[in-house]
């Protein structure tokens, strides 16, 4: 039989009305968004499909939005009666989506601590002076080098090594363009500015994970019932305590989902579903092993194809 795992998004795969068709199939979607709405004390069912004031694309909204939309969507897998994965892993906030889905943390405690986790990283970086940008076509050992040369005493370095031919750098500002100059002049076939608010997984947010720390260690972390592969390494922690360490350091450091995608493919499995909405970990996943099979899960033809084709 045939193994499979589960991988969740992080922000950028947000829309408006995301998940609407899901819901009118399956109860359980908005149920699962009430229940977090209520644990932050705020309407999220409707931020995600109204998106007022376009509160859906400010970080510490999108944070608590995606990872309700991603334990709705595993709830209802679990309700149609899915098979369990091997392994989990989430793209940076989606290693929360994760977590939860393993029974490690509550969903009113996750949304809460990554409601706060959004505040503390706008707050870590003053609005226009940090950013990020998409490297394609270039080595990692390339890019590596020229954010060294490039930072000049300010912070820009790799901070998401998403597929092979695709890295994406966060910094200061003047300092990551810097680097998008260089990299383009060593060969990169394209360096584009994300459209983001925050430089994540850069020295930059360490003030932000000191901040977190306080409220990690507040909430309850259980040992996890599927193990799940942690962003900062590729590998599958053990224990609650490292588990909380990791999540600390992947405020800071780079996201290792080439290394985490490979994790999976080393323990023989063949398949993922894309727990949540959008398709860009899949996109990412056939770049890095094209022959690893991937499931969406956003609409309602998709999610059950993925439950007819995953055995059970």
């Amino acid at each position: 039989m045939k193994k499979f795992g589960f991988v969740f998004p992080g922000q950028g795969s947000q829309r408006k009305g995301m998940l609407s068709d899901l819901a009118a199939q399956y109860p359980l979607v908005q149920a699962c968004f009430a229940e977090a709405s209520e644990a932050l004390g705020m309407d999220l069912w409707d931020i995600c499909q109204n998106d007022p004031e376009g509160l859906l694309d400010q970080t510490h909204i999108t944070q608590p939005a995606l990872l309700t939309a991603s334990v709705a969507v595993w709830r209802v897998w679990m309700e149609q009666g899915g098979a369990l994965p091997e392994l989990l892993a989430g793209h940076s906030l989606g290693e929360y989506s994760a977590l939860v889905c393993a029974d490690v943390l509550s969903l009113g405690d996750a949304v809460k601590l990554v409601h706060k986790r959004g505040l503390y990283m706008q707050e870590a970086v003053p609005s226009g002076t940090g950013a990020m940008a998409a490297i394609l076509g270039l080595d990692d050992e390339k890019i590596i080098a020229i954010c060294e040369a490039q930072a000049q005493g300010e912070v820009v370095a790799p901070a998401n090594y998403n597929s092979t031919g695709q890295t994406v750098i966060a910094g200061s500002s003047a300092a990551v363009e810097r680097a998008m100059a260089a990299c383009k002049e060593a060969g990169a076939k394209r360096a584009l500015l994300l459209n983001v608010s925050v430089p994540s997984h850069c020295a930059l947010m360490k003030p932000a994970a000191e901040r977190l720390a306080a409220d990690l260690d507040a909430v309850e972390f259980k040992t996890p019932n599927i193990p799940v592969v942690q962003n900062i390494n590729g590998r599958v922690a053990k224990s609650s305590d490292d588990i909380k360490q990791n999540l600390l350091k992947q405020l800071y450091m780079p996201v290792q989902w080439v290394e985490s995608i490979g994790c999976m493919w080393d323990f023989g499995l063949s398949q993922v579903v894309e727990c949540g909405p959008g398709k860009v970990l899949g996109g990412l996943i056939k770049r890095i092993e094209a022959d690893m099979g991937t499931f969406s899960t956003e609409a309602p033809e998709q999610f059950a194809q993925a439950l007819e084709e995953i055995p059970q």
